[in-house]
């Protein structure tokens, strides 16, 4: 893998997202990766950071409530779609996803959360903020179209501390 900075490939990443992203979390001896397709990236607290949205019903929620920190794996030229598909629709709670989808859970030099081997382009990410979504708060249109179940998230801040491609 070889270093790069944050920015180099941030439209990619914005491409990609709305397709799929893999966020991992390790929590003790616990594992899981999930599919993402909303996140945001940018730069506050005078650091470069990265949020990820994780409802609390998900098994994910379980993991990264105690965690302290994540990764977010980005296919680029990779076909991982099944893989994306099967991470996004089984839960850890039953199923190893890494197994089931054939993928490797690969140690990050920076953070206790591994990677997704297969995936060009890594993120390594330190929680420095958690902030519960308010209802009220919420444009009603939004409200009434992703949360009609009153399943929320909880936003995760990443500080990046290592942004990396494969070679």
């Amino acid at each position: 893998m070889k270093e790069i900075t944050y920015t180099d490939y941030v439209v990619p990443f914005l491409n990609q997202l709305p397709r799929g992203a893999f966020l991992t979390v390790k929590s003790g001896d616990r594992i899981n990766t999930m599919t993402i397709g909303w996140g945001t990236i940018g730069y506050i607290w005078n650091r470069p950071v990265l949020s990820v949205l994780v409802r609390y019903s998900r098994y994910t929620y379980e993991l990264i409530k105690n965690a302290a920190d994540f990764t977010v794996s980005v296919p680029l030229n990779e076909d991982l779609q099944r893989a994306l598909a099967l991470a996004g629709t089984r839960s850890g709670r039953e199923t190893d996803k890494f197994r089931e989808c054939q993928l490797s859970a690969a140690p990050s030099p920076k953070v206790n959360s591994p990677y997704v081997g297969e995936c060009g382009l890594i993120y390594e990410c330190k929680i420095v903020f958690r902030q519960k979504m308010e209802a009220e708060y919420l444009n009603k249109d939004l409200r009434e179209k992703f949360y009609k179940d009153d399943d929320w998230h909880e936003i995760f801040y990443g500080e990046i501390v290592g942004c990396y491609l494969a070679e």
